[in-house]
């Protein structure tokens, strides 16, 4: 199995988290979707990443997509997004808060960086950091007990995609810290753990 993509992307780093969680042996190629786009392009005709070539040679794209299927071959009775009912819904609103987190930073983060001066729409950047951070705000509040994960007890994508969440915060210059002290903490925990330190960029 081969992972394509760099574990800087929020995406990448939540399939590398996953497959690690479920002791999933694979081969990452270290290839941005900026950098490398041509490359890119071989798995996923979008040039994004990330892609997951699973050993047939069938090739996945997007995360959503892929954890789905990680879910489906290794969850076993405890996949990391419960099958059914309420504990799925509450898994998978928080996954879609938190990756639409993520949409709305690195959107901000790519019109500041990349966006002539003379053509960037500092509102629209400022919209783009206010939808991030509400959205956080809300997994924050989530966290307030100080609990090792926010759901069932246990790790789940919920935690998966509030780390990357969190992270991508705090690289475009959001002091989580300071603002989402609940969510600075869980991530500090969960980055004690394997998967997610050994998915460290």
């Amino acid at each position: 199995m081969i992972l394509i993509g760099v574990n800087r992307s929020p995406y990448t780093r939540r399939v590398a988290i996953t497959l690690a969680a479920y002791d999933v042996r694979y081969e990452q190629r270290d290839l941005s979707g900026f950098g490398n786009r041509d490359e890119v392009r071989t798995a996923n005709p979008l040039g994004r990443i990330p892609a997951l070539v699973l050993d047939g040679g069938e090739t996945l794209v997007d995360s959503a997509a892929i954890v789905d299927h990680l879910d489906e071959v290794h969850g076993g009775d405890r996949p990391l997004t419960p099958r059914l009912g309420a504990e799925r819904r509450a898994v998978l609103r928080i996954a879609a808060l938190m990756m639409g987190a993520c949409d709305k930073g690195l959107q901000a983060a790519y019109h500041r960086n990349h966006v002539p001066a003379e053509k960037r729409h500092q509102p629209w950047i400022d919209d783009c950091l206010a939808q991030m951070t509400m959205a956080l705000a809300s997994v924050d509040s989530q966290a307030a007990d100080g609990s090792r994960y926010l759901l069932l007890d246990r790790l789940t994508q919920a935690d998966i995609t509030a780390f990357v969440a969190e992270r991508l915060a705090r690289g475009i210059g959001i002091d989580t810290a300071a603002t989402m002290p609940n969510l600075f903490a869980l991530a500090r925990r969960l980055l004690e753990e394997a998967p997610f330190k050994s998915t460290e960029p």
